[in-house]
Order: C-alpha cells, then structure tokens, then sequence
C-alpha cells in the first residue's frame, strides 16, 4: 500500500484511456496530465467518476 502523503496525477492517452503516475515523473509517450492531482485514493475516485465508458475511443467512433 502507498504512503497516503504520496502525490499522483491523473493521466489520459490518446483513446481516452485514464492511469494514474506518481506527480513529477515524466510520462511515458502518448500521455497527457488531465489536471487531476492528489493521493492514490484521491485520483483512482477521480478516475471513477469521469471514465464511465471503459472502451478506446477508437472502439467508440467506429460504431457510430
């Protein structure tokens, strides 16, 4: 379990994918920072609430 006094961003790639990567770490390509800062807990809820359909973008568009 981490310590809850570490701090993580919440990362996005390019198909709308979220993680989590602990803040000040460079990112591995393809990802972006949402905005969303704060501890493991704070940022897996975070995840919860704005990641609601779990499939790739790209699996998304091409069912329209």
């Amino acid at each position: 379990m981490s310590d809850p006094a570490d701090r993580y961003d919440v990362v996005v790639n390019d198909e709308e994918q979220y993680s989590i990567w602990r803040s000040g770490a460079d990112l591995p390509a393809g990802w972006r920072r949402d905005g969303t800062t704060g501890t493991e807990q704070a940022c897996l809820e975070h995840i919860d609430r704005v990641w609601t359909d779990l499939r790739p973008r790209s699996a998304r568009t091409n069912e329209r």
